[in-house]
């Protein structure tokens, strides 16, 4: 003999049965899998960049076979110019549409002084502060320099007056 009863198990089971798919389905649809190789592509991504835009500043602006003409980057080396430096690099970074980006930087120069025998260094720009927990990536760039530096920092006294490679480093990160 059927009676009601078995109606209401058969409901009772389809009803449970939708639940379970359905926390299922957002239990599934909600987990993210973040690989561990995609935690760096924006890290590779800032470096390209700054190294492109440290290759275009270290680039004569003319073809010309001039000796004397040098690059924007070997110029602001010597020259010491912070503010022009600064400038033209956010300026190279941000050639995008749209808003203006919330890049950091900062930037030293790394020499090497014949007397001690000693690795040096001057800071080019260092107008960001960071906390520390910025996720910083580091860009290098080897400039050759002519001459010694004009407006070195008080405590820079040690740099030669003869053509020399200096390394360029900059830190980069977003906010």
């Amino acid at each position: 003999m059927v009676n009601d009863r078995g109606q209401l198990y058969t409901m009772e089971g389809v009803a449970a049965g939708i639940i379970m798919l359905l926390t299922a389905y957002i239990v599934i649809s909600t987990t993210s899998i973040y690989t561990p190789g995609d935690t760096h592509i924006p890290d590779m991504q800032l470096e390209q960049l700054g190294s492109d835009v440290l290759a275009m500043m270290d680039t004569p602006n003319s073809k010309e076979d001039d000796e004397s003409q040098e690059s924007d980057l070997v110029t602001y080396i010597l020259a010491t110019d912070k503010t022009s430096f600064r400038a033209m690099f956010r300026d190279y970074c941000n050639m995008r549409a749209g808003s203006g980006d919330d890049l950091k930087m900062n930037a030293y120069v790394y020499f090497h002084d014949r007397d001690t025998g000693t690795v040096r260094s001057y800071v080019l720009d260092e107008e960001d502060h960071a906390t520390g927990r910025e996720n910083a990536v580091r860009v290098t760039r080897w400039v050759q320099l002519p001459e010694r530096p004009d407006n070195l920092p008080m405590a820079v006294t040690d740099i030669d007056n003869r053509p020399q490679a200096v390394l360029l480093e900059v830190l980069l990160w977003r906010t």
